[in-house]
């Protein structure tokens, strides 16, 4: 397989977020060290929650959008282009999912390689020609190979227990203490929304520079970046046209897709899991300028 192109911008990017991720952690928990405030049966109930994330992330996903786990007979094209793929990118075949939706999208998920689920929607299938296709897989398969599953699960624990805190906290502080606790209560809930609030924002930051290390790797496995530019230009365009309901239906698995599923109304493009479009193909045009030469 060619080697993955190296954007030290993006990866510098991707490191300070995750730098900064860090110090936010550790400062958050050298906080709650400090005030004493009994958190232990949050902090249970977020890691169960985390747990239940990533060792059933795929279940609960292919539940959720109701896909398919296909065999080779029900879909030998599927079968046939991840199976190509993934001898040259180095990786074990995934299981191969179909969601029948006609919003044209795809997925990857699963803990880790061994365990990794591939899935494409029924609307993918009919708007693409086969090199696209591939394109798009080849993205998913670089999710895979990335390990982006646990980057972000790893990413999002300590924001996920501020969330119980900010949450829970008020309610199971004051059943538990007294009036002369309530000020550290307070304050404990106050830099627990902080905390969430500053995580979920540095969260969806390097959930869109994940997206252009996918993007990356995608030209890196099939050697054709335009393949995916093309794909991601039907796959935009087709969006606008899927009516809103059906869209509404879908996005919250955004994190998820290729493309966002985002309705007109959604305050999603404000805190988009995903980098504009437009910057996504220019960086594969590049790519593919820079092959050609």
């Amino acid at each position: 397989m060619k080697q993955w192109y190296r954007d030290t911008g993006l990866q510098a990017r991707m490191f300070l977020t995750m730098f900064l991720l860090a110090a936010v952690y550790l400062a958050f928990i050298s906080f709650l060290a400090t005030t004493g405030v009994g958190t232990m049966g949050i902090v249970v109930v977020a890691g169960i929650f985390i747990f239940i994330q990533y060792f059933y992330s795929d279940k609960l996903v292919l539940w959720s959008m109701g896909g398919k786990i296909v065999s080779e007979s029900e879909e030998p094209e599927l079968h046939t282009i991840i199976s190509r793929l993934c001898q040259i990118a180095d990786l074990p075949k995934p299981r191969i999912a179909v969601v029948e939706n006609n919003v044209p999208n795809a997925f990857a998920t699963g803990r880790s390689k061994k365990n990794a689920v591939v899935a494409v929607t029924t609307g993918l299938m009919h708007q693409l020609n086969h090199g696209e296709l591939e394109a798009v897989i080849a993205h998913e398969l670089s999710h895979v190979k990335n390990r982006d599953m646990l980057v972000i699960t790893i990413a999002s624990f300590i924001s996920t227990i501020a969330f119980f805190l900010a949450r829970n906290l008020m309610f199971f502080g004051m059943m538990g203490r007294g009036r002369r606790d309530s000020g550290g209560i307070m304050a404990v809930w106050i830099v627990s929304i902080l905390v969430w609030l500053v995580s979920f924002l540095l969260i969806r930051a390097l959930s869109r520079y994940r997206e252009f290390s996918a993007d990356r790797g995608s030209a890196a496995i099939t050697g054709q970046p335009a393949q995916l530019a093309s794909a991601l230009m039907k796959i935009s365009g087709t969006m606008k046209r899927v009516p809103t309901d059906d869209l509404r239906k879908v996005e919250g698995m955004n994190a998820f897709f290729i493309i966002p599923a985002v309705s007109g109304s959604s305050l999603m493009k404000l805190f988009s899991t995903h980098p504009q479009i437009e910057q996504r193909i220019a960086k594969l045009e590049e790519m593919q300028q820079k092959m050609e030469f």
